[in-house]
């Protein structure tokens, strides 16, 4: 759904009530990770999109930033409780990697890849949902290291862990593999309306 401006709506927001079980509203968004952001030298960063895909494909920070772009106005939901309504996020749809490479039909996993050893992993559909994009922006202004500088995925229907800080590519699987978290106790798949928080609720 988009409005006038060509806001895409992730389909939460039009939810009745838009908190899921367990939620607070939070007015700002908290700052949440293991250890500092990384360094990054913008001029040496790449998007790497790999795996079972022909060809590979790498892009610079340039190159990347020269794809086509979406708005998406989102809630952000953590798994620590704290919810954010209203984002508006600017950058690149997931859906448009499926115009940069053939995506063998045996890839039904992607592993996203991020600085500082962090990855996640998601089923292929859970990754290609139209609401998603690898994010530039917050709320009109590019996105801090703190939050995720240079590129941040934001999958606004799962928790929000699953929104990789730092990415630096994508990587097409056959079998599911535990991202950085899910391998840490998080639930593999992490519905914030089912409260799929932890991996023993699995």
């Amino acid at each position: 759904m988009a409005d006038d401006a060509g806001i895409r709506y992730s389909p939460d927001t039009q939810r009745a009530v838009r908190l899921p079980p367990g939620q607070h509203t939070a007015r700002e968004l908290p700052v949440l990770h293991t250890g500092g952001p990384p360094r990054i030298d913008i001029t040496q960063w790449k998007f790497t999109i790999s795996g079972l895909v022909s060809p590979e494909k790498s892009l610079s920070f340039p190159e990347f930033s020269r794809l086509p772009q979406v708005q998406v106005m989102s809630d952000v939901h953590c798994v620590t409780s704290w919810s954010r309504l209203d984002n508006l996020w600017a950058g690149v749809a997931t859906t448009v990697i499926r115009d940069l490479v053939a995506i063998d039909p045996q890839a039904a996993f992607v592993i996203v890849h991020a600085a500082g050893g962090f990855t996640a992993n998601l089923a292929i559909n859970d990754f290609f949902q139209p609401d998603n994009l690898f994010a530039l922006n917050h709320n009109g202004k590019r996105i801090t290291p703190e939050h995720g500088y240079p590129v941040r995925l934001v999958v606004p229907r799962l928790y929000f862990w699953k929104s990789a800080k730092w990415v630096t590519g994508v990587e097409f699987m056959a079998e599911d593999q535990r991202g950085f978290w899910e391998s840490r106790g998080y639930h593999n798949h992490g519905d914030p309306w089912q409260e799929e928080r932890y991996s023993e609720q699995e």
